[in-house]
């Protein structure tokens, strides 16, 4: 068994399966081969978090992946806030079901309840644009 690997599209086909690869008109047209031990070692490097791109004579090599840009980290600050968000309004969701059908809450529920809708209000006000350097409100106690 080997591997080709195409530096255009970044793609590695396994040789077994060239003739399914011609049938399908995928077959890459400029390659190089890379070696069973080689292949391994680029999955592994990947799955470790590094990128596998093509040197100067298209063989592929392990880089460490390019830090975030302000645009990505704002949306992964974004994102981070959402979750935090969704994760306090899951966790009060039964004190206001209950209070939606007229049923009373204890003095714990409902301080538990205003813990979370403050917390969720910190969360609310966060300046996600000034990622990464964001100062995240502590999350709320579900003990009263």
């Amino acid at each position: 068994m080997g591997y080709l690997y195409r530096a255009m599209t970044g793609g590695f086909y396994n040789e077994d399966f060239e003739a399914e690869y011609r049938k399908a008109g995928t077959w890459p047209g400029f390659y190089v081969r890379v070696s069973d031990e080689d292949y391994l070692a680029l999955m592994e490097g990947q799955g470790n978090g590094k990128m596998i791109v093509p040197d100067k004579s298209c063989y592929p090599v392990l880089q460490d992946r390019p830090e975030p840009g302000h645009d990505e980290l704002v949306t992964q600050a974004n994102e981070k806030r959402t979750l935090l968000i969704e994760g306090a309004m899951q966790s009060i969701s039964v004190i206001q079901l209950k209070q939606m059908n007229g049923r009373s809450v204890s003095d714990s529920e409902s301080s538990r309840l205003n813990r979370a809708l403050d917390y969720i209000e910190a969360l609310e006000a966060v300046d996600t644009e000034s990622a990464p350097d964001i100062s995240w409100p502590e999350g709320f106690s579900d003990v009263a």
